[in-house]
């Protein structure tokens, strides 16, 4: 949606005044900028931002190769580590209800699960888990589908168990000491995806889409478990696994992310998500002070609390939000302190390091706009 102000109604004014010379529009700062990203060689690009009185979109590229199929509006795709972001809120809504404590060992949820070679879960707390300070291993090294062409060809249907990703995380050693460094590893979630379980009775899914998709209205947003198609408008997703030649990944059993990237949603519903969760809607004060105090996260360039991010902005001060990524969808995206104003950017195809850079700073000069600035053409 595009928001005329007195400059632009005077430009349009004067365009159909007699003889009045016509003077194109200048391109809007958002289109710009996803045109930027389609640029470094993504197939489809969509980003939204919200404020509570505007939402604005741009699209640029098409929604599958070889095509001149426009990217669909308000399109589905797998938001990837985003999902990380809602775990935690669930976790922290349980905590918050008295029902769990981020002091709690893995042990006491999940006796037996977390045993290896200098792993002990009798050491690892949930704190620990959603902060990536537990040292457990990433199990995606692990998972075929995602590392090789030839992979995802003969295992994108196979569903996986947590206890079994689990299992195969538990085969190597220790990234570090336990609260000796820090280290990225979506087994820390799929393990809170099973401490949930364990303390409601209910699947992760189950309390995802009653605790915060259901209350928000998310109507986009699922938890796909088993299906491995993406339903409604969608582009499809591309990766290439390291080569030149990108491949058709949109298909895909997601059951190897659940807890740490399985989520389905638009760039609409995210923002929707974002600016409840930093707007104080989903989580009390207390709770939510603990998820937005972060600390260094080593070679990422941010700072990180519990399944949020904290980024800084270009205009200085930070944002909160989550990078994702599953197989041919990139997605960045976060809200201001306040979530007032949020930026939700994906693409369809793997993110190189230009592409990184562009998505963010999509995002951070987006979340820097003032009000003035974002009723300008």
């Amino acid at each position: 949606m595009v928001v005329l102000t007195s400059l632009a109604t005077a430009v349009l004014a004067a365009s159909t005044a007699p003889n009045a010379a016509a003077k194109p529009r200048p391109a809007d700062p958002l289109q710009r900028q996803v045109e930027a990203i389609h640029d470094t060689g993504a197939v489809g690009v969509h980003a939204e931002v919200m404020s509570p009185d505007a939402r604005d979109s741009a699209y640029a590229g098409t929604a599958a190769m070889h095509t001149g199929r426009p990217m669909p509006r308000d399109g589905r795709f797998r938001i990837g580590s985003a999902t990380k972001t809602f775990t935690a809120t669930v976790v922290l809504q349980l905590v918050g209800e008295g029902r769990m404590s981020l002091e709690d060992t893995v042990e006491r949820w999940l006796p037996g699960v977390v045993r290896g070679s200098g792993i002990d879960g009798g050491q690892i707390t949930v704190r620990q888990l959603l902060q990536h300070t537990s040292g457990i291993p990433d199990v995606g090294p692990e998972i075929p589908a995602l590392n090789s062409a030839d992979g995802y060809r003969a295992e994108r249907f196979r569903t996986y168990t947590p206890e079994e990703l689990v299992g195969l995380a538990m085969r190597h050693s220790p990234k570090f000491a336990l609260g000796a460094g820090w280290s990225y590893s979506n087994t820390n979630y799929i393990l809170a995806a099973m401490i949930i379980h364990k303390v409601t009775g209910r699947s992760w899914a189950r309390e995802v889409k009653d605790r915060i998709i259901r209350p928000l209205d998310l109507r986009d947003t699922s938890t796909p478990g088993v299906f491995p198609s993406i339903l409604g408008p969608h582009a499809q997703g591309y990766a290439a696994f390291g080569t030149d030649i990108s491949i058709d990944v949109t298909e895909l059993n997601s059951t190897m992310a659940v807890g740490s990237g399985s989520i389905i949603s638009t760039a609409h519903d995210l923002n929707r998500f974002y600016a409840a969760l930093l707007g104080g809607r989903l989580l009390a004060p207390a709770q939510l002070d603990e998820m937005t105090t972060t600390m260094p996260a080593p070679g990422l360039g941010v700072r990180y609390g519990l399944g949020l991010a904290e980024i800084p902005l270009p205009c200085g001060g930070s944002y909160f939000g989550h990078r994702g990524e599953l197989l041919g969808y990139v997605t960045w995206g976060g809200a201001t302190r306040d979530g007032t104003r949020t930026a939700v950017v994906y693409v369809t195809r793997d993110g190189g390091q230009d592409t990184q850079q562009a998505m963010t700073t999509l995002v951070g000069q987006e979340l820097c706009r003032t009000r003035s600035q974002l009723l300008q053409p």
